[in-house]
């Protein structure tokens, strides 16, 4: 290896790109006019093309790209490469996408710079939490993505089925691999596998980890739990500039690797999985990124215009419904900001409400479950006053109490909740309102405040395609234990936490229209 190429993850940083790269991200110009008004000069191209050619207009390699180096942090004592080091894997996680993918790009910058094979590595579990073969279908077909796109671009990619700490640092023995790249996940179970990563790998293998989700790394944004969106809202925007750039392309990758690893055997996946079979697949959302940005170009050019005024209406068309993408880490959400920005001149003010839910309240529910990582879904959790609440009106009369099966099978005497029961187990999905009702209505019928969080996280990972996600955790304990909100009038069961009920549902949208599309048949 020449001297020049013996670096460091450390060295490897570079400091915040310049302000140049997304000098059109906020023009208003829409992507959709024609070439004489869009100022990036690709009016002719599809949507597809414009954002291959935005990643392109910045560079042709993330080599000569200016990588901020506040997104990645070194986990391992051992930061330099053995000078015998045959390959880098980036130890592919939450974020499962080619493109638009820091860590990725990271990997490959390192893999660039001390021109080594490239090997891109998934650890498939056999269970993980709730999950069922409607989520990992989902998950799967995306990987299949990833892997005919690593294979187009020279870049090895493995499907090690198993524990991370069981078969990738046996993976790294075998093709002496110089270091390790990893996301970011701020959940108990991943950020373990992290762990036990650190004390597994071979001694002297550098370990990194870049946060590849959020827009501003969860360690930036703050050095602490955040009480709520006005808390966190003033220290994520005065940064947001720093990050709010436009990729770099991931490239073909010129150093191969001595042996092409034989394509995934995708149906053995599917027959090592040990989970519950009996939630099917759904046929709305496609997985994969090519099906994602296709979402994203629908939500600019149809549903952005309603999104400010109408997200909180269930019968209106209005919503992203991107969140099953963005949870597999099929998409971006830096790519939806920076996509989205290009709409302002059509909608403003849904630009700026989807700004503010997307990151604001994304970022913050991955600031709660990293900074409060043993109790996001646990009574403990929440704030003293909210704790002293319930438990003053643990023993309050319900009006009706429910079993677990009931409310699974949408039997409950709330023709509006059994709709949204039945929305979320066809569909895989809740429209984000009816969430908040339906996990507020669970505190109201059943026993306890912990029997009601048990049961909403239970249901909400089970059917929903974004279920085991900081944002479905944050909602269950918003809705129950009134994290990141205040103290309300207090009445029986609620105590304090903030109040909904069907009457206040029916003054902001036509519950019976919502009901009859969802009746249980």
């Amino acid at each position: 290896m020449p001297d020049n190429s013996k670096k460091s993850a450390k060295e490897l940083k570079r400091k915040p790109e310049s302000s140049s790269s997304s000098k059109d991200e906020d023009s208003g110009t829409s992507p959709s006019k024609k070439s004489k008004t869009d100022s990036s000069g690709d009016g002719d191209l599809d949507f597809m093309q414009k954002i291959d050619k935005r990643r392109t207009d910045i560079c042709t390699s993330v080599e000569k790209f200016k990588f901020n180096k506040k997104r990645v942090r070194v986990l391992s004592k051992a930061e330099d490469f053995a000078e015998d080091s045959e390959g880098v894997v980036y130890w592919m996680s939450r974020d499962q996408r080619v493109q638009d993918n820091w860590a990725f790009l990271y990997a490959q910058r390192l893999a660039l710079k001390l021109e080594l094979p490239l090997h891109v590595c998934f650890c498939l579990v056999p269970k993980f939490l709730e999950a069922t073969i409607r989520q990992f279908g989902f998950m799967l077909k995306g990987l299949a993505e990833v892997e005919k796109e690593c294979r187009n671009l020279g870049i090895s990619f493995h499907l090690l089925m198993g524990e991370a700490k069981t078969v990738l640092p046996q993976f790294v023995k075998e093709k002496k691999i110089g270091g390790v790249v990893t996301d970011f996940a701020p959940l108990r179970t991943p950020m373990k596998w992290v762990d036990e990563m650190k004390e597994k790998l071979p001694e002297g293998v550098p370990f990194c980890q870049v946060d590849a989700h959020n827009i501003v790394p969860c360690w930036e944004a703050s050095p602490k739990q955040e009480y709520s969106a006005r808390t966190i809202r003033t220290k994520i925007h005065k940064v947001l500039k720093d990050y709010l750039t436009e990729f770099p392309p991931v490239c073909k990758h010129p150093h191969k690797a001595n042996k092409v690893p034989e394509p995934v055997d995708w149906e053995a996946a599917h027959q090592f999985l040990q989970v519950d079979r009996s939630v099917k697949e759904v046929e709305w959302a496609k997985p994969g990124t090519f099906a994602a940005l296709k979402m994203l170009e629908s939500f600019c050019t149809q549903r952005l215009k309603y999104f400010s005024s109408q997200r909180n209406n269930p019968n209106k068309l209005a919503l992203s419904n991107l969140s099953p993408w963005i949870h597999f880490g099929q998409l971006s959400v830096q790519r939806c900001i920076v996509t989205v920005k290009l709409y302002r001149s059509r909608s403003s003010e849904g630009v700026d409400a989807f700004i503010e839910e997307a990151v604001v309240r994304r970022e913050l529910a991955d600031n709660f479950c990293f900074y409060n990582n043993d109790h996001y879904d646990s009574i403990k959790g929440a704030y003293q006053w909210a704790q002293d609440s319930l438990e003053a009106h643990k023993g309050d009369k319900r009006s009706h109490l429910y079993t677990r099966q009931q409310l699974e099978e949408a039997k409950t005497h709330d023709d509006l909740w059994n709709a949204a029961q039945v929305q979320m187990v066809r569909e895989g999905k809740m429209h984000g309102f009816l969430r908040m009702y339906w996990a507020k209505k669970i505190l109201e019928w059943t026993a306890s405040p912990e029997e009601a969080l048990k049961e909403a996280i239970f249901l909400n990972d089970k059917y929903n395609l974004d279920g085991r996600d900081p944002n479905g955790y944050v909602g269950c304990m918003w809705s129950i234990c009134g994290i990141h909100d205040q103290g309300w009038k207090e009445r029986d069961v609620f105590g304090k936490i903030r109040y909904m009920n069907y009457d206040g549902c029916k003054r902001k949208f036509d519950v019976a229209d919502f009901v009859r599309k969802y009746r249980k048949k």
